[in-house]
Parts: structure tokens; sequence; C-alpha cells
């Protein structure tokens, strides 16, 4: 690739087109020549927002019950007025009802992919253990949880491999944390903060937990490496109803959520070391089905108050072009 120099000597590369502006681009913030547009430019910050996606065919508060990536997403169970135990796919642009869950059930928390899946507890009422394991095309009973509760955090990839985190059930908010091996769920270290209502997101060696209702609602976050959970930088923003998308404990989104006074349209991105406040969803809500591989790609559907508005989020590097007329 040529260069050439401008004004006082600094070099700019020449090309005949622009850098490539998916996330993370290696050349944020670097000037080029680009000789298909006959123009100067430079790959901006990473910047990311959310768009309008196809709405769900039953509105509704899923809570934890969604997963999977933004193409590729699972909705099962949630809350209309009445608990439903509807199952819907989405494509990356339209959701199709599949086969119910065997129990309508909402603050039920769901972990994997779209065709392998399991949806463990939440309320019945009151609180179950019950959990089914999705295989893409009907949900079977298998081993119930140790402690049935609802509103929990999950991490998990598919329905052999996963874990739940925290929640709540008589006599009150729970540390407790169930792995998932795929045939029976065994109780691990517990989390350092009890609490309900908080989100979850990565693996079943490497998760991270944030926000939640312990009362009152909190920004405390931890992170899991398989045997025990540590205290990381908070979050921004306390809340807890919202969703966190990822299949890592160093690269998660989180939006949305019940904070104060009222629902926030609130994005926050976890890289590991810290939060950082993002560019809001269109519609605040909490209770919401989040689904997502990364940071830098996720879905929001549903939600309270109750809708079946789904939004997607990209993260990309904006193409920046400086006029020298």
């Amino acid at each position: 690739m040529a260069t050439f120099k401008v004004t006082k000597g600094t070099p700019v590369a020449f090309r005949d087109s622009a850098y490539p502006t998916a996330y993370p681009s290696p050349y944020e913030g670097e000037l080029f020549y680009n000789s298909s547009s006959g123009a100067f430019q430079f790959v901006g910050l990473g910047a990311g927002s959310w768009a309008t996606g196809g709405n769900l065919n039953t509105g509704r508060k899923p809570d934890s019950g969604s997963d999977g990536i933004q193409t590729a997403a699972i909705v099962a169970g949630g809350y209309t007025g009445s608990r439903v135990a509807v199952t819907e796919q989405y494509n990356g642009s339209s959701w199709t009802e599949v086969g119910d869950l065997n129990d309508a059930r909402y603050a039920a928390a769901l972990f994997g992919t779209s065709s392998s899946a399991i949806n463990t507890g939440g309320d019945t009422p009151p609180y179950t253990g019950n959990t089914e394991s999705w295989d893409n095309s009907s949900w079977t009973e298998v081993g119930d949880l140790n402690t049935a509760r609802r509103e929990m955090g999950r991490a998990g990839a598919s329905n052999t491999s996963g874990l739940v985190a925290g929640g709540y059930a008589s006599p009150g908010y729970q540390g407790i944390v169930e792995t998932w091996n795929g045939a029976s769920w065994t109780e691990v270290g517990d989390l350092n903060t009890a609490r309900s209502g908080l989100s979850g997101a990565g693996i079943v060696t490497a998760a991270i937990v944030a926000a939640g209702d312990t009362p009152p609602r909190t920004v405390n976050a931890e992170v899991w490496n398989g045997s025990s959970w540590t205290e990381v930088n908070n979050l921004n923003t306390g809340r807890f109803y919202g969703a966190t998308t990822g299949l890592s404990s160093t690269d998660a989104l989180l939006f949305g959520g019940l904070a104060a006074p009222g629902v926030t349209a609130n994005t926050e991105s976890w890289n590991g070391t810290s939060w950082t406040e993002l560019n809001n969803l269109a519609t605040a809500r909490e209770s919401i089905g989040g689904a997502g591989s990364s940071g830098s790609s996720a879905l929001a559907s549903g939600g309270n108050p109750i809708t079946a508005a789904t939004e997607e989020w990209s993260f990309g590097h904006p193409l920046k072009t400086i006029d020298v007329s």
C-alpha cells in the first residue's frame, strides 16, 4: 500500500477502498486517502446504536426468558397479564411461534441458543425448580434446581452447560449459584451479594452478573472464574430486571431495567475492567428478553410496560470524510 505526505510531512496511507469499519477495527483514528471516493477519510471511534427489529407475536415481559444471538434468538414463557408458555424464535428479522413450554411461567432463566437451550425456575406460582430442555423442536422436562426460585441471573452456551445465580425464594433474596451439566444441577460458590432481578452473561466457567434488587437496587457486579466470585467495578446506573448479553465475562452489554425513579433505557457495555454508558434503547422498559454473543451485537425483545417491540444493537466504526476544499 502506497503512502504520501501532506503538509509538514505527515505520512498518510493511500488506498483504493476504505479501511474495515467492523468493530473492533485496528485502524481506529487512522487518516487515509481513499482513491475510490477521492477523499481524505478516517475511521472514527467505535459507536453503538439500537435499531427497530421485528415485533414478537405475543407482547410480554419475558424477564430472563430469552437467549441466543441477534440473528437466531429464542424467547420462552413470560407474562402478559397472566403467565404464558409461548415460545418464539427470531431469524434476524421476524419471530415465529414454535413449541410451547410444558409449564407456563415468568421470571425464569433461559440460557443457550435458539436450537439448544435450558429454561429453569421462575414463578408458576409461587416458585419452581422445574427445568426444561429445548432441542429446536420441543421442550422436555429434566432435572429440577436444588433451590426453587425466580428472577435469577444466567449464563451458558447450550442445553448441556450453564449456570444460574441469585434470585428470590422463601425466605427472601438469594446468593445461591447452581451449575448445569446436561443432566443435573450442582450447588457451587455463592454470590458475594445476595439479590434478585439480576442480569447475567458468559459461560459456565467464565460469567458475569450485575445489578439486581438487594434491596434497594444495586450497581454491584461480580465475575465468576469457574470456582469463585470476585467483585469488580460497579455499573453506572443501579437497576434490576434489566438484560445482559454476551458469552464472555470480559465482553457484555446490559440494557434497560427498573431504576430510580422508574424504567430506564440506559445501555452500558463491559470490557472486562469497567462499564461505559452508550446510546439508550429507543423504548425504556424492564423485564426485557436479551440475546447476543457479545457487547457489539445484541437483541432486546418485549418488556414492561407490556410490549412486543424488538430492538437490535450493533456496534461499529463510523467512516468520517474530511472536507479539504
